[in-house]
């Protein structure tokens, strides 16, 4: 590299590279000088410029004059300037003086010296220019600074010694090096050559950077290709990368940039530009490749997480790329942006789409937990935990669904001001759920009681999952209240169906007793009835322990005190009946036993062998 810019068959930078000069006028100041004083600044610049000619010596070439002596680096530099305000004397006054051809010639020996100067030091310390240690100057404080001299940057270093590291100090000295070389080499005429060697180094170290985060040229056509467990280590590779390369990298190299090449607005724009660009279009790119991938569920939380990767960091990546020339990247961010929120919004409206469309007729044996019930609460919960992002992206792409009103997802999440999008379109989606549910109970309508444990079991599911999860506060208190009072007129309404004609089987109350016969009807009426409802009901399956607790016990306050009633009262009367096993079954007790055999989900025979005993104290007890 270093052959290749300074071999000394080719100078940094010819005569016709020289600035055009235009003729000042008389009020000019430069024209208070004599031709005599600006010749003999040429004169004073020709031993500090000639010593440090690259061509003079191999030990001038070997060693770097702002390493080995920067008292003479601050001569040199100021040589360079006197240097081009003679020329320019020279020039306007157009004076055929022979020393404006040797200014020339100690020109071109210096600005080869100082872009060799500037290459070693970019190359030496690519790994220590910390833009921290701009001393707390931001970029326009650093664009107007001007340069200072060797005993100020010593007193500087000395102050700053006190509290940063001898790292931190290199990385001073070599940005404030690469500063005041800069800034000599674009006001004399010579940026072009700078700003070569500063893209060349500086995008090589961006590159390097972005290679070390794992960050490949991505492709769309092979990202579509891949496997997503292939696909979800990119993403949570580059989740991690973005941060840095936002937060570190290319924020680093703004503050750099900004600061080693601010004498000019313009130089320092084109050169970023250049620096970064193609990495950073290839880094935003990214997510905008996994948006147009395939849709399904399991892929929208990644999406999610990229999506708000990219809302976190648009405040620093507006303010580092701000240029004109640098306005492609942020709106490849963008880009990448709207295609994850346009994305997330399509798989949600499918998702919504197949609980709607699922073909499913046949309930879950038992009237227990519908698969679908499951698998959409499992989602639902899951995108509650993303709620604030999902509250975002609702505010930037609206939900395709139809009208969400008070009525059919609770006032709670649609009535007030502070309902976010996210906590109105998820229970829209129960409530779309629970619609589907009501359908896929018709076809067990033949058992209305069936139907109504169905769609208490689902609902209570429902609810559960939302009370231990976060969509418990996202809901609010009037929600949960909504869909508790119609999971209990669910399980009223089973009960209802379900136990009527034991109920009815039993005599009503009346001051008069019904005659012997009339009593050993009933008896055989009510136990053919209580064994037709638990020969169903054993069968059928309520998974929550404390909803099927509260039915049994529902059901046994009602049934047990009656029936207990009724063989109090008319036991005596069949006592002498030959069939009196068969007859009467159980006592209170025994049916207490049954109904706790409910809703387990197996079939359980009523026992055949249960005999009746007397006793004149104590009357007739089952045993």
């Amino acid at each position: 590299m270093s052959t290749f810019f300074f071999s000394s068959s080719k100078a940094p930078s010819s005569v016709s590279s020289f600035p055009s000069f235009s003729t000042h006028s008389s009020s000019s100041p430069i024209h208070t000088f004599s031709e005599s004083m600006m010749e003999g600044r040429i004169e004073n610049a020709k031993p500090i410029i000639t010593k440090w000619n690259l061509n003079s010596s191999s030990y001038t070439k070997a060693i770097s004059v702002f390493g080995h002596n920067r008292k003479e680096a601050k001569e040199l530099l100021k040589s360079v300037k006197d240097l081009f305000q003679a020329m320019h004397f020279l020039v306007s006054e157009n004076s055929p003086s022979h020393k404006l051809v040797l200014a020339q010639t100690l020109m071109q020996i210096a600005m080869e010296r100082l872009e060799h100067e500037f290459y070693q030091i970019l190359s030496k310390h690519c790994d220590q220019l910390n833009p921290k240690s701009v001393s707390g100057q931001s970029s326009d404080e650093s664009r107007n600074s001007d340069n200072k001299e060797a005993s100020e940057d010593e007193d500087e270093l000395k102050r700053a010694g006190k509290t940063i590291t001898e790292e931190e100090n290199v990385s001073q000295l070599a940005m404030s090096d690469l500063k005041a070389i800069a800034e000599c080499m674009i006001s004399s005429g010579y940026g072009k050559e700078c700003i070569k060697i500063y893209k060349l180094i500086r995008k090589s170290i961006v590159d390097e950077g972005l290679h070390q985060l794992r960050i490949e040229q991505f492709k769309a056509s092979r990202i579509q290709k891949m496997n997503w467990e292939v696909l979800e280590y990119m993403i949570k590779n580059w989740l991690s990368a973005v941060k840095i390369a936002v937060k570190t990298l290319f924020s680093g190299e703004k503050v750099l940039c900004d600061h080693v090449l601010s004498a000019s607005d313009t130089i320092r724009e084109s050169c970023f530009s250049h620096i970064t660009e193609e990495g950073a279009m290839n880094l935003f790119r990214f997510p905008e490749f996994i948006a147009k991938g395939k849709k399904s569920q399991e892929k929208i939380f990644r999406q999610m997480e990229l999506y708000e990767a990219l809302t976190d960091l648009w405040p620093e990546i507006e303010l580092i790329f701000n240029y004109d020339s640098t306005s492609a990247i942020k709106l490849q961010a963008l880009s990448s942006q709207q295609k994850l929120g346009d994305s997330i919004q399509t798989i949600l409206y499918e998702f919504e789409s197949r609980i709607r469309k699922d073909l499913s007729k046949t309930p879950t044996i038992g009237g227990g937990i519908h698969p679908l019930t499951e698998s959409a609460m499992c989602f639902i919960c899951s995108l509650g935990d993303h709620s604030e992002i999902l509250s975002e992206i609702f505010a930037e792409h609206p939900p395709r669904n139809s009208t969400i009103t008070e009525t059919n997802i609770g006032s709670s999440t649609s009535n007030h001001s502070s309902a976010s999008p996210a906590s109105v379109h998820l229970a829209w989606l129960i409530f779309v759920l629970l619609c589907k549910l009501d359908r896929k109970a018709e076809p067990c309508r033949k058992d209305l009681s069936l139907s109504y444990l169905f769609l208490a079991n689902n609902l209570n599911f429902i609810i559960e999952k939302v009370r231990t999860s976060h969509l418990k506060d996202l809901f609010g208190e009037e929600w949960m209240s909504m869909h508790n009072k119609k999971l209990k007129q669910y399980a009223l309404n089973y009960e209802t169906v379900a136990w009527t004609k034991v109920f009815s089987s039993l005599p009503e109350k009346s001051s008069s007793p019904i005659p012997p016969d009339a009593a050993k009807e009933c008896f055989r009426r009510f136990h053919a009835a209580f064994e037709e409802a638990y020969m169903k009901q054993t069968s059928w399956n309520v998974p929550d322990g404390k909803l099927r607790d509260e039915l049994k016990i529902s059901i046994a306050k009602k049934l047990v005190p009656a029936y207990r009633e009724f063989f109090d009262t008319y036991i005596m009367m069949v006592n002498g009946d030959r069939n009196l096993e068969v007859l009467v079954r159980f006592g209170p007790a025994g049916l207490e036993n049954y109904l706790s055999d409910l809703f387990l989900g197996t079939h359980i025979l009523l026992s055949s062998s249960s005999s009746l005993s007397c006793s004149s104290s104590l009357g007739c007890i089952i045993r």
